[in-house]
C-alpha cells in the first residue's frame, strides 16, 4: 500500500472536490446521510446491544457515505443501496470490516472507561444516559477535565478510523494494519488534513451562525428547522468530501475499479 504525500493547499482541494461533488446530487447525498444517522440513531435505542451495534456499524455506513460520494462525482445517482456497500463483499472482507467495526467500538468506550478514572463515571453516565441541558451537571466543573479528555481521545479515534473502513474495503488491507496506515496517512500529510478541518471547521461554523441569526429572526419552529437542516446539510458536503482524501492519500485507481464494478453487478 504506497502512501502519497501531498502539499498542504491540497487540504483547500478536498474541501472544494467535496462541495462541488455535494451540489451534482444534493437531495441525494443529504437523504444518504439523514438515512445513516436515522438508522445510527435508532439502532442506539434498541435495549442493552443498541449503543454498540450502532458504534460496530459506523465504519461500514461511513465507506458507503464515501461510495455514494464517488458515485455523485462520476455522475452517477447514489441510490440506497449504496451505504451497503461494505456487506456486499466476499465473506473476508465482510469479516475484516466487522473487526473494524468491534476495534472502534472498543476504542470508544475504552475512553469513557477513561474518564471514569478521573470522576468515578460521573461523565460516563451522562453521556449514556443523557440529561436535561438545563440540569447544574452540564456546568459542574468537575466534568471538564474528563470531557476535554474524552474531546482529545475522540479526534485521535477518528484519525485511527479515517481511512481504515476504505483500506479494509478496497486495498484489502487487514483492520489493524489499517489503523495504523490510517494514522500515517494523517500524521505524514497533516499540513493538509490542519487546512482541511481548519477551512470546514470555519465553514460549518459560518453556517450555523448565520441559522441562528435567522431563526432569532423568525422566532419560531421555523428557525430551529432551518438551524438543524443548514447542520444537515453542512455534515452532508463534510461527509462528501472524505473520499477525496482517501483518494489523494492511496490513489483513486482502487475506488475506481471496486465502485464501478460494484455498480456493474448491481445493474446487471
Amino acid at each position: 500500500m504506497k502512501l502519497n504525500l501531498v502539499p498542504p493547499r491540497d487540504g483547500m482541494q478536498w474541501v472544494r472536490e467535496g462541495i462541488r461533488t455535494f451540489f451534482k446530487q444534493p437531495l441525494a447525498l443529504t437523504g444518504l446521510f439523514f438515512l445513516f444517522m436515522s438508522l445510527v440513531s435508532l439502532l442506539s435505542l434498541v435495549p442493552y446491544v443498541g449503543g454498540l451495534l450502532s458504534l460496530v456499524l459506523i465504519p461500514g455506513a461511513s465507506l458507503g457515505m464515501m461510495a455514494a460520494s464517488h458515485e455523485a462525482a462520476q455522475g452517477r445517482f447514489p441510490m440506497p443501496t449504496v451505504l451497503l456497500t461494505a456487506w456486499r463483499v466476499g465473506q473476508q472482507r465482510k469479516r475484516d470490516m466487522l473487526t473494524l467495526g468491534l476495534l472502534y467500538a472498543a476504542g470508544f468506550f475504552c475512553l469513557l472507561a477513561l474518564t471514569v478514572l478521573i470522576d468515578g463515571g460521573a461523565f460516563a453516565k451522562l453521556y449514556l444516559v443523557g440529561s436535561d441541558t438545563s440540569t447544574p451537571a452540564l456546568q459542574n466543573a468537575p466534568l471538564l477535565a474528563p470531557m476535554a479528555l474524552f474531546t482529545a481521545g475522540s479526534f485521535l479515534l477518528q484519525l485511527l478510523f479515517w481511512h481504515a473502513p476504505a483500506l479494509v474495503h478496497w486495498g484489502h488491507v487487514p483492520p489493524v494494519k489499517s489503523l495504523f496506515f490510517s494514522w500515517m496517512a494523517c500524521w505524514r500529510n497533516k499540513g493538509a488534513f490542519a487546512v482541511f478541518g481548519v477551512l470546514w471547521t470555519a465553514l460549518m461554523s459560518s453556517c450555523l451562525l448565520m441559522a441562528s441569526l435567522l431563526a432569532d429572526a423568525l422566532e419560531s419552529n421555523l428557525g430551529t428547522g432551518l438551524v438543524m437542516g443548514l447542520a444537515l446539510i453542512a455534515l452532508a458536503m463534510f461527509t462528501t468530501s472524505l473520499v477525496f482524501t482517501f483518494r489523494a492519500c492511496f490513489g483513486g485507481s482502487l475506488v475506481d475499479v471496486t465502485v464501478d464494478t460494484l455498480g456493474s453487478d448491481e445493474q446487471s
